[in-house]
């Protein structure tokens, strides 16, 4: 017996669509059938990423790599998570 499926509805913009969507009521699996879904190789995608280069004292970025290593993760990835908190918190 196959299920049947809700449509899904027609949001005049994408906060109204990510609303609906993190309602804790919201399930995919009532509006698509995940059992037919493919795969998707978008090879045409840019990076949303820009390379920079920072000039970092020595010391300073040692200590950064020293805390990155304490944490277990990439050091450029402490740097930004380092940078977003303080944006955050301006």
């Amino acid at each position: 017996m196959s299920k049947s499926f809700k449509t899904i509805p027609t949001f005049a913009n994408e906060i109204e669509e990510r609303r609906f969507w993190e309602q804790d009521n919201a399930d995919s699996t009532d509006f698509v059938d995940w059992t037919k879904a493919q795969q998707v190789v978008l090879p045409n995608l840019k990076p949303s990423t820009q390379t920079i280069s920072l000039r970092l004292p020595q010391h300073l970025l040692d200590s950064i790599k020293a805390a990155a290593n304490a944490r277990d993760v990439p050091y450029q990835s402490l740097i930004k998570v380092w940078l977003q908190e303080k944006l955050h918190t301006q």
